[in-house]
């Protein structure tokens, strides 16, 4: 619970002070705020709480820098919307256009509000009719995030083109950590020094995309997922957007994000209109494990509530069977009913039908945007989609169905009906297409109702209880033919609605968000979605880094983990069963598997792990997450510790030949120190006698890989650890700790 306290002092200056200061002791969070005379507030402290929080009265007086030669007569120290007003001369952060003029705005506080959560402060530059509503809170999880409203007081119109928020980081954060990528490789870690300038990621293709870092990462140069403090910002948006970092030679570092309008997007028109920009979230830690963990936290709370609210039972992850890579376009009764009887017989608890089951979609150039079951492919009667449904229901499994609501064929009959309802910069040219695709302008009421309405009667029809949104073309020159201006903004607004009303008229009903795999990914469209795609990759080996980096956001049971084939259809790289189905085992767990195609072996196999892995899913639904800095490059240590410290499973992965032959110690972060444990392989890597048969090539035994293991305290598995077995690269291990 956040604890607020207020204190008033004067600067020596003999300005009027006045401190909020949020706390969370639960959380070990703590953030601070200093208002001096009428200026905006300015971030004085954010970690740990203090022993003596009323103290912060004199951080204006310790931390407000001199006037220096060659530069204004205020030396830059932003607020949480600095302007050149108060001596910011970095890129501008707050631009609004009257009448196609831009203002300079200087911003007096007129209202702090305190209130249960944190602080919202009214300012207004009355000369110009600006005003803006700054809301600032603190989480349970201990995340702060902050957001504000613009509204127009003046005569004329104000147009919106930046609000671009941000924390202040202390100054030893020199070192920033993002991720880029592209599909089948999302989250790939990259790191460069905060250095004086400005490095920004933008995302301008109406999705953060793959190459969107999800977290902007700021800590001491060297930090890891164990150690080094570090802070982090996420913009939670699944529009366009843009994180930076920013250093002046007369402040430190700056992090934060704003949402991107194109011209023209955003325009009040009189006092009625506002605009809010979406919530920039904040976590700090001791390594990154640690900023994760309060960005898992809210997301569990946020949906918990919205279980709560209406009504709905908590219940475990159902395992997964997804089509796609099973049968691609390749529909029917027959094959698709003996593939339920296989993923039923596997322990599977979600049978989801993939692309191709409507319209004149036997491939992706034609008939998607019409949401009409194919009678070519399901024909009514006993061999229609419902009946399958039925079918599925019936095995005592959940039915799901693929859309993409915002997309449409040109070769399709919606569109050669209504080619108003697709977005395009001119009458007469549409922008350029991906996957044979345009974007359907859900900015339109008709467009919006027509692909609700489908979607609605479908879910109704068939008893749909899962549906697989997916998300495949850039949103690019994204104009509206109805209105004639931008519409990223709305579009993104749209997308939101759909999904929540969706699941409003349905209680139960689930939605993963794939965006042609983990395209889009985000804390807006997270607290809607049940379940992320992390990547259309499902070869372990790209996965293993996919998924570390992708939890520094989604906890574990919102990202979508799945079993292929081998070699898999990405990368045609070949791996064994155990490292595809190791590297499936702490998410969200499905299959992505022709199991028709496959020995009883192997299916019996993969009907053990799915076994284990509904053994431990609780714990991968409410635990925490960590993984290890391992000084082998070509390693993996990755678990995920139950919610009371009692338990946990750790993964070894060994992604490719090292230069330590056996490999080096291992430690198992996160444990309590002074606990101790009972650490041995997992039951099921015992029972198929590995790691010494085909993944292993130890020629000895090695000492604590059998049904006893050996006991250790947390802190000496944190330190030196434990010898991992040797296992020929792209394998992977699991092994149990439990409290004794």
């Amino acid at each position: 619970m956040t604890r607020i306290s207020e204190f008033n002092a004067t600067t020596h200056a003999g300005e009027a002070l006045h401190v909020v200061s949020m706390e969370n002791h639960d959380a070990d969070s703590a953030f601070a705020l200093a208002f001096v005379a009428d200026e905006l507030p300015r971030v004085v402290h954010w970690g740990r709480p203090l022993t003596q929080p009323r103290t912060l009265v004199s951080a204006v007086d310790a931390l407000r820098p001199q006037r220096v030669s060659g530069a204004l007569d205020e030396t830059t120290w932003p607020s949480v919307l600095p302007t050149q007003a108060e001596a910011w001369t970095g890129e501008p952060r707050f631009v609004v256009r009257r009448d196609g003029v831009e203002l300079f705005c200087r911003f007096v506080v007129t209202d702090i509000a305190v209130g249960d959560a944190g602080v919202a402060v009214t300012a207004s530059d009355a000369e110009q009719g600006v005003e803006i509503i700054w809301t600032c809170e603190m989480r349970d999880s201990g995340l702060v995030r902050q957001r504000a409203d613009v509204r127009n007081l003046g005569a004329g119109s104000l147009e919106i083109g930046k609000v671009e928020l941000g924390f202040p980081v202390p100054a030893d954060m020199t070192e920033l950590l993002t991720t880029t990528g592209h599909h089948l490789r999302e989250r790939s870690p990259q790191r460069q020094p905060l250095t004086i300038g400005r490095f920004q990621k933008a995302s301008m293709v109406g999705r953060p995309d793959f190459d969107a870092s999800l977290l902007l990462n700021a800590g001491r140069p060297g930090f890891g997922f164990t150690h080094g403090d570090v802070y982090a910002v996420h913009v939670a948006w699944s529009g366009n957007s843009l994180m930076a970092a920013e250093r002046l030679p007369y402040t430190t570092g700056v992090i934060g994000g704003a949402e991107v309008l194109a011209g023209g997007e955003i325009t009040l028109h009189d006092a009625a209109d506002s605009y809010t920009t979406p919530w920039l979230y904040g976590s700090f830690g001791e390594g990154l494990n640690e900023v994760a963990a309060r960005f898992h936290a809210d997301l569990r709370a946020t949906h918990a509530r919205w279980r709560a609210e209406h009504g709905i039972a908590d219940k475990p992850r159902p395992v997964i069977l997804n089509t796609w890579e099973a049968v691609y376009f390749e529909h029917d009764y027959d094959t698709l009913v003996r593939l339920a009887d296989k993923a039923a017989a596997s322990g599977v608890e979600r049978f989801v039908v993939d692309d191709g089951w409507f319209g004149d979609r036997r491939g992706d150039t034609a008939g998607l945007g019409d949401w009409r079951i194919s009678q070519d492919v399901w024909p009514d009667g006993e061999h229609s989609l419902k009946a399958l449904a039925d079918y599925v229901h019936a095995k005592g499994m959940e039915f799901g169905l693929w859309f993409e609501p915002e997309m449409v064929n040109p070769d399709s009959a919606m569109y050669r009906e209504h080619s108003d309802w697709v977005l395009m910069p001119t009458a007469h040219r549409l922008p350029m297409q991906g996957r044979n695709q345009q974007v359907v302008d859900l900015t339109n009421p008709q467009a919006y109702a027509y692909v609700y309405g489908c979607m609605d009667s479908l879910v109704g029809e068939l008893g749909i209880d899962y549906i697989k949104w997916d998300h495949n073309k850039y949103v690019t020159e994204a104009v509206s033919p109805r209105t004639g201006s931008c519409a990223v903004h709305g579009q993104t607004l749209a997308v939101y609605r759909m999904f929540h009303d969706l699941k409003t008229s349905h209680p139960g009903l689930e939605i993963e968000s794939c965006s042609s795999g983990g395209g889009r990914v985000d804390m807006g469209i997270l607290e809607l979605a049940d379940r992320i795609w992390a990547s259309d990759c499902v070869d372990p080996v790209e996965r293993a880094d996919i998924q570390r980096y992708t939890s520094l956001l989604v906890p574990p049971e919102m990202i979508g983990e799945h079993v292929g084939a081998s070699p898999a259809h990405s990368t045609h790289r070949a791996t064994s069963q155990e490292m595809r189905m190791a590297m499936a085992f702490f998410g969200h767990l499905g299959i992505e598997w022709n199991l028709l195609k496959e020995p009883q072996h192997d299916l019996d196999l993969l009907g053990e792990w799915v076994h284990a892995y509904k053994e431990h899913r609780v714990d991968f639904e409410h635990g925490v997450a960590v993984h290890d800095d391992a000084a082998d490059p070509t390693v993996r240590v990755d678990g995920v510790i139950s919610a009371d410290g009692a338990r946990a499973v750790y993964r070894f992965t060994q992604l490719t030949t090292s230069q330590t032959y056996p490999a080096a110690p291992i430690a198992l972060p996160g444990l309590d120190a002074q606990a101790t444990y009972r650490v041995r392989p997992l039951a099921l890597n015992m029972a198929s006698g590995e790691p010494f048969g085909e993944i292993g090539n130890g020629q000895s035994e090695l000492g604590w890989w059998n049904a006893n293991g050996v006991e250790m305290t947390g802190e000496a598995l944190a330190s030196y650890g434990l010898r991992p077995p040797s296992i020929h690269p792209a394998n992977a291990v699991l092994f149990s700790v439990t409290r004794v």
